[in-house]
């Protein structure tokens, strides 16, 4: 059958080299370098909860990818002993963060009260590029977690682990906050993810001082080991929770361009004067605030809407490569404008409507994100941008947030990878497509002639005549 096949070989074999020759730039352009990405699940220390309970610790040196390398995802979500996701109706994830630190070498930390030793000697900040001085992660979200992607296109990457940027006889080491709320059973599941301050009973922070008169919400109300209010006779066991954290990440290496984590926030008082620099020192982020409820003005629900709005300049360049906002339940969409109007990145809500996790009704499960195509969105030292913040106030608000984050880079890629070579590699994958078809197709014609051929081969040694085709 083989020697049958060589007279249709020809044209097979021109397609097939044409196919191989179209493919061999898209591989180079796309991961050819061989900087395979890798992939790591871990587990937090492990907390407990019960029935109204607040988890808000702090835990040090947790797990994370050692080396020199470019964060590509990281992406977590509460489960319980047995690895099963848990639902925000049972235990809601107001905020993880994880941030950056360096301590000397041989220098441990417990969790929780050995925080005020990140102020010593031992131990240096090695925080974000953002504005808000109390906002230093690299990585954080909340409820929406499980439905936000977190993806860093290629060719950039998060670089950490960098041996030129950590001081001498320190080590670069990860911390991991953790802010859950078990609301099984209580008498308000909203009113306690909201942290409002007559359903835990609290009157002064975690140091004594007096709350505010009209500090009605927040999370000076649900700090750790706080207690909200559960109905009267139910009963509930504790149970033992862990957050799971997925990181994927590259080696660092030239392929690699890194981007620079910055996070602003809605609340942020910073005012413009004549003597403003932009540094941080200049920037009140408050993180939370409230919605009042629109009855009280006399508005529609369809028009009771509260909007935030602020502007800030920004006291750095480079162009965004990805953005994505975090609001808490009643939040409607979060939107980044330059000074002339022009809409730079909307990030929406996206509701649950069921009860599993990862649906659950209610609650905002995920953050659409912004991911602009290369040298777009490119923002120069001294631009002013507007920030603005939407939440439902058909009713009332506590603890709310809207905080923005955002990834950019110093520097495009070589024009390899500039958006017109995005474009022209989604038209090859087009047209490689349609070729593979081809190849397919021939492939299918071949076989059959072939059988064709050999049939009618088969027919004159018996002596039938051969159909001429």
């Amino acid at each position: 059958m083989f020697r049958e096949m060589k007279s249709y070989n020809p044209g097979w074999l021109l397609l097939f080299g044409i196919l191989l020759a179209l493919s061999f730039p898209y591989s180079q352009a796309f991961g050819g370098n061989g900087n395979k990405v890798k992939t790591a699940v871990f587990l937090s220390p492990k907390f407990v909860l019960g029935p109204g309970s607040v988890e808000n610790r702090f835990y040090y040196n947790i797990d994370f990818p050692k080396g020199h390398i470019a964060i590509k995802s990281f992406d977590a979500e509460v489960v319980d002993e047995a690895g099963n996701p848990v639902p925000l109706h049972e235990t809601y994830l107001h905020h993880w963060v994880v941030v950056r630190y360096y301590s000397h070498k041989g220098v441990e930390l417990s969790e929780f009260n050995d925080s005020i030793k990140l102020h010593t000697s031992d131990y240096k900040s090695a925080r974000n590029s953002g504005i808000c001085p109390n906002l230093g992660q690299y990585f954080g979200l909340g409820s929406e977690t499980r439905k936000t992607a977190t993806h860093v296109p290629d060719p950039y990457g998060i670089e950490v682990g960098n041996p030129a940027e950590i001081p001498s006889g320190f080590e670069e080491r990860w911390l991991l906050n953790v802010h859950a709320i078990d609301t099984r059973g209580v008498e308000d599941k909203m009113g306690c993810t909201e942290c409002r301050c007559n359903l835990y009973n609290v009157t002064e922070d975690q140091h004594g001082k007096p709350l505010r008169p009209d500090y009605k919400g927040g999370i000076l109300c649900c700090e750790h080991g706080a207690q909200c209010r559960v109905k009267q006779g139910f009963e509930g066991v504790r149970r033992a929770l862990y957050l799971r954290y997925t990181l994927k990440w590259v080696d660092m290496d030239s392929s690699v361009l890194p981007v620079k984590v910055y996070i602003f926030d809605i609340t942020d008082g910073w005012k413009r004067s004549s003597n403003s620099t932009g540094i941080n020192a200049e920037h009140d982020c408050k993180v939370e605030y409230e919605v009042e409820p629109c009855r009280a003005t006399g508005l529609a629900d369809d028009l009771c809407i509260d909007t935030k709005r602020i502007s800030l300049d920004m006291p750095f360049g480079g162009y965004v490569i990805y953005a994505v906002a975090h609001q808490h339940a009643g939040g409607s969409g979060f939107a980044l404008y330059r000074e002339d109007g022009q809409l730079l990145c909307s990030s929406m809500p996206i509701y649950g409507e069921g009860e599993e996790a990862g649906n659950e009704a209610g609650y905002i499960v995920g953050m659409s994100t912004c991911y602009p195509q290369p040298g777009t969105i490119k923002i120069s030292e001294g631009d002013t941008l507007i920030l603005e913040s939407n939440y439902s106030s058909i009713r009332h608000h506590t603890g709310v947030m809207g905080l923005f984050y955002m990834l950019v880079a110093d520097r495009l890629p070589n024009s390899m990878h500039t958006s017109n070579t995005v474009v022209q590699a989604q038209d090859s994958v087009v047209l490689l497509t349609i070729l593979w078809l081809a190849v397919a197709l021939m492939g299918v014609v071949t076989v059959i002639a072939v059988v064709i051929q050999h049939q009618l081969r088969h027919e004159r040694d018996d002596g039938y005549e051969a159909i001429v085709m």
